[in-house]
């Protein structure tokens, strides 16, 4: 490739024997390469090994154009970026041109005329594949000239051509990615009519602007992604131009938490100042990617909308952040992260999940507080026992001396801005949360945080109250509250009498 890159002329290129291919022909070419050089085709796309992308490479392999529909946040316009790795590294273009035209076989007027004039003296460049990606994001408001292209009053007037010729045509963005790959997002939004305008594009691979008798044989690789809502809330794809795309292939949120783990721990744009100072334990970032699945799951969410892998990349980056601004509160120099610090994650969670009806009317900080608890539930299961059903000839109950402990009337408080000491000093004086801690195998560096596990579970599950104030978390017996109720009973009546 480099010695052709030398080239100059179009007698230059005819001589070194190259010979030019549709970018349909180079995908599938270059992909059949790397398929049998077990190089990876997708770098940094997780949990679609078995599903989305097998589908995918089997679409190039068939020469198709792509429809990725899926719900928000399940990585389709990444995909649809990295198919550039598959094209040629350079490909030439003559000179000047604005349709990329290929020397070999020119389709605009511009580079007919200039071959015409020069021969194999014609001048050509080469273009990078980075320069063959064009991207346009479909709103009600593009028109048809900004796709496909209109007539240039001011061109008329600058070449002094009357609007019967055809170099009076300022070209849209189709006509431009000619030997490109053209993604179109969110194809629903496209009005109608302007989805018509794509059908002989799509089916013949040409097209006429302004009734101009124009044949544009456009060599373009089409992926347009969609969400299955739009279909039914903003727009929809028309069905002739669904029977246009060849493959239409299905994406999904992360099946398992470990995936889920891998897409956030990518995806999250953690200062190294703030790695420095902070420690998040791997059992806190399995509990933000349980959030997420829980409010797939949640009876207050909208499933139909879905929940973006966006809410546990600004979760994860919240919760650092949490730590880290405590940490600056208390004067340290390095803090862990802590359940608690959850409490900070809310206004992450808020703005990602769409609420049906019962969601709007609990509200969104409590829908967010109950899929932490719920998330809280889902990891507390899998490192203790559930507290409400407890194994049959089980004798002893495992958390017996903490719930003695809360039933002495005690009370453990957890503030959002405690330091390091106190937060350990708060938890060790709960009789047996120590004991259970160490028990599920945690670490030295984690023990607090499963201690505080047990705290935020045991509420979870109803055993013990857990009251959220300005300042942090207190967590009792159920019966304290009503004992102080009746405190408060008698004092009043003591002051009646």
């Amino acid at each position: 490739m480099n010695h052709l890159l030398q080239i100059r002329t179009l007698g230059e290129l005819k001589k070194s024997g190259y010979q030019p291919r549709s970018v349909k022909d180079e995908l599938r070419q270059n992909l059949i390469a790397k398929l049998r050089n077990k190089e990876e085709v997708f770098p940094g796309i997780y949990g679609f090994d078995d599903t989305v992308l097998p589908d995918v490479q089997r679409a190039v392999l068939s020469r198709h154009n792509i429809l990725l529909l899926g719900l928000r946040g399940q990585a389709k316009t990444r995909i649809a970026r990295l198919l550039i790795n598959l094209l040629d590294p350079y490909i030439p273009i003559v000179a000047g041109s604005e349709l990329n035209d290929d020397p070999m076989n020119p389709i605009s007027r511009f580079a007919k005329d200039l071959i015409a004039e020069h021969g194999d003296n014609t001048p050509i460049e080469w273009l990078h594949k980075s320069e063959r990606y064009v991207e346009k994001l479909a709103t009600p408001d593009v028109s048809i000239a900004d796709l496909v292209g209109d007539v240039d009053p001011i061109k008329a007037a600058n070449l002094r051509l009357p609007y019967s010729d055809e170099r009076v045509i300022h070209f849209g963005l189709i006509p431009r990615s000619h030997r490109c790959l053209f993604v179109i997002n969110e194809l629903p939004d496209l009005q109608a009519r302007i989805q018509v305008s794509l059908f002989n594009v799509l089916q013949e691979g040409d097209m006429q602007i302004r009734g101009f008798k124009l044949r544009l044989p456009l060599d373009v690789e089409f992926v347009f992604t969609a969400n299955p809502e739009d279909y039914t809330n903003r727009g929809s794809i028309i069905t002739p131009l669904k029977d246009r795309i060849e493959s239409q292939i299905t994406t999904h949120y992360p099946e398992t938490v470990d995936v889920g783990r891998r897409i956030t721990a990518q995806e999250a744009r953690i200062p190294k100042e703030q790695q420095d100072m902070v420690y998040v334990p791997e059992i806190l970032k399995e509990l933000v990617e349980e959030i997420a699945f829980a409010a797939r799951e949640s009876e207050f969410v909208d499933a139909k909308s879905g929940v973006s892998a966006r809410l546990t990349i600004a979760a994860y980056e919240n919760l650092y952040a949490a730590a880290e601004r405590r940490a600056l509160l208390n004067g340290e120099t390095h803090t862990t992260a802590r359940i608690s610090d959850f409490w900070g994650v809310i206004p992450a969670i808020t703005g990602k999940v769409e609420m049906v009806y019962e969601g709007e009317q609990e509200g969104p900080q409590a829908v967010a507080t109950h899929l932490i608890s719920e998330g809280i539930k889902r990891l507390f299961v899998l490192y203790f026992p559930n507290p409400v059903k407890q194994k049959r000839g089980q004798e002893r109950d495992p958390f017996g001396v903490v719930k003695a402990w809360f039933s002495g009337g005690n009370i453990a408080d957890v503030m959002a801005d405690m330091t390091s000491t106190e937060y350990k000093a708060a938890l060790n004086k709960v009789a047996g949360l120590k004991k259970l801690a160490e028990a599920s195998n945690s670490t030295e560096a984690d023990l607090e945080v499963f201690m505080e596990l047990v705290l935020h579970g045991l509420a979870a599950f109803d055993v013990l109250s857990r009251e959220r104030v300005q300042t942090g978390l207190f967590f009792k017996d159920h019966l304290a509250g009503e004992m102080d109720d009746d405190d408060d009973d008698d004092d009043m009546r003591d002051l009646l009498n």
